[in-house]
């Protein structure tokens, strides 16, 4: 049986678009987790094959979702593969996302920092942030503007709000 069901500790509360609140002491806001490991790539196994195959249609529909649909996923993805052709060095554009997704999301630099999680696990990174966005509610197939409407029509849960004006 459950440990929660039998009186042993409760579960995690869900994964949500919105960054927590100040914790009770006064401190910055707490650092959220990742919703997934860097290498549960199986976990998605539909994007775990096409992030193997081709990576810059998962780094498309990342980028569209971390930039708010001022970057389209064709434009993202173009230019990943543009990168990653003419210099091989497409791990440098995506490492510039992930660390502006962490920072949306207030998530820690796990297991390393993000250069190192790009430059030595390039797919893994990608399939991880593609499963966080999707595990706070985004269809990534439809990108961020169908995401906004589907969300306006009822049928998700909110995209997450940015705080404007600088943080400590």
């Amino acid at each position: 049986m459950h440990p929660s069901k039998v009186g042993g500790p409760a579960s995690a509360p869900p994964v949500t678009g919105v960054p927590m609140a100040p914790n009770a002491f006064g401190g910055a806001e707490a650092q959220l987790l990742w919703s997934t490991g860097l290498c549960d790539c199986m976990d998605d196994f539909g994007n775990c094959c096409m992030t193997c195959w081709c990576p810059c249609i998962t780094f498309g529909r990342i980028a569209e979702i971390v930039d708010r649909g001022t970057t389209s996923c064709g434009t993202g993805g173009a230019l990943y593969a543009l990168i990653m052709a003419i210099t091989g060095c497409q791990w440098i554009y995506s490492w510039f996302y992930r660390t502006k997704m962490r920072a949306q999301y207030n998530l820690p630099e796990s297991p390393c920092c993000d250069c190192c999680v790009n430059f030595c696990c390039e797919p893994c990174a990608l399939c991880q942030e593609y499963r966080e966005l999707k595990n706070r509610g985004f269809d990534m197939a439809l990108g961020w503007h169908l995401n906004v409407e589907r969300q306006a029509g009822g049928g998700m849960t909110q995209p997450p709000m940015t705080q404007g004006g600088m943080m400590r």
